[in-house]
């Protein structure tokens, strides 16, 4: 019931977090994060509210919302040359917006409406998202990218999946995933995946992201194994 109300009242906020170039710290784009502030709980991380959303259907509604917010944001930073014309707006699709008959259509018109140029955004889909149906997948990420849209593929490396939608696919993007990326440079393990990660997407012509970077050791790893970016 507070979620139901949380739209309506302005309780949702959106967070920027900033994605940066390694090779030369520029700051390349952002990725849009859902917070919930909340009237007695306080500020709330979408991993406590999420779930919610998606039983109860919210979701989609939050989710069109948290599109257009961060477009209209977006090209407003654009309009200000506060980022570069080449900086990407990174926004979460949950699998029941995918679901979603006419959400190209509706990613159409946002752009439209919030004047953002569609090379400006990025729409990140999980990997179970990807591999529920490839073909559908397929057809709809393919309008997407003729739309001008980016595609990232979120969480990559998490789930139980086949590697051969990689190169079915019209992807743009892999993100590694935090997880893994928080262990490096000490833990073996995630130095081995988070290596493997990047070499696969390299020879696949993918741009690579790590997420959850925090210590200057992890920028350092990356930089050497030529990570491209790092958030």
């Amino acid at each position: 019931s507070d979620l139901r109300k949380a739209l309506e009242n302005e309780e949702l906020i959106i967070h920027y977090q900033p994605q940066y170039r390694l090779s030369d710290n520029k700051l390349v784009g952002f990725e849009a994060l859902l917070r919930w502030k909340h009237p007695e709980k306080g500020m709330m991380p979408p991993v406590d509210f999420i779930d919610i959303a998606e039983d109860s259907g919210l979701i989609v509604p939050i989710g069109q919302w948290v599109l257009s917010m961060s477009c209209y944001q977006m090209n407003q930073w654009l309009e200000q040359k506060l980022v570069s014309r080449k900086a990407v707006m990174s926004v979460n699709i949950s699998a029941k917006q995918f679901d979603m008959k006419h959400l190209v259509d509706d990613v159409r018109s946002i752009l439209t409406e919030s004047g953002l140029p569609p090379e400006n955004l990025e729409l990140e889909i999980t990997e179970s998202t990807v591999m529920r149906s490839i073909d559908n997948t397929k057809s709809i990420l393919k309008k997407f990218r003729n739309l001008g849209v980016k595609l990232a593929v979120d969480d990559f490396g998490t789930g139980y999946s086949s590697l051969s939608y990689l190169k079915l696919l019209p992807i743009t993007k892999l993100k590694i995933d935090k997880s893994f990326v928080t262990g490096i440079p000490k833990d073996k393990d995630d130095v081995a995946i988070t290596q493997a990660v990047i070499g696969l997407g390299k020879s696949l012509s993918f741009e690579i992201i790590a997420e959850g970077v925090e210590t200057q050791k992890q920028v350092d790893f990356l930089c050497e194994e030529s990570c491209d970016l790092g958030q």
